[in-house]
């Protein structure tokens, strides 16, 4: 399958608490007959974030930047986050992701479930 961060009607929101709505967009499920829970595209407006939040012991997120830039939080560490990184969230860890740049960031969000 191949997707495409153009061209979607992406929901317009705010996510985990945060300051400001982003938007996003559920591109595929498990119920998509793919081995993860959820691909999620992102695009996060300058100066906005996704609230700091726990997930559950059954499944970890994989971020992966495409755009822009900003600040992860996982597990109280920060981290300068930019084009091509790739952030593991890890089991029933604890995390949250600010646009400290000067323009949108988008990244994908990948949920794994775990046996």
């Amino acid at each position: 399958m191949k997707y495409s961060f153009e061209d979607q009607d992406y929901n317009f929101e705010i996510a985990h608490n945060g300051n400001a709505p982003i938007y996003s967009l559920r591109v595929a499920t498990l119920s998509s007959n793919f081995a993860f829970n959820f691909l999620d595209f992102v695009k996060m407006p300058v100066a906005s974030t996704i609230g700091k939040h726990t997930h559950f012991t059954d499944s970890q997120e994989i971020y992966i930047i495409i755009s822009g830039n900003g600040e992860m939080i996982v597990n109280e560490k920060n981290y300068i986050v930019k084009k091509g990184d790739v952030i593991v969230n890890p089991i029933g860890g604890t995390h949250q992701i600010k646009n400290m740049g000067s323009e949108e960031i988008c990244f994908v969000v990948i949920e794994t479930q775990v046996h």
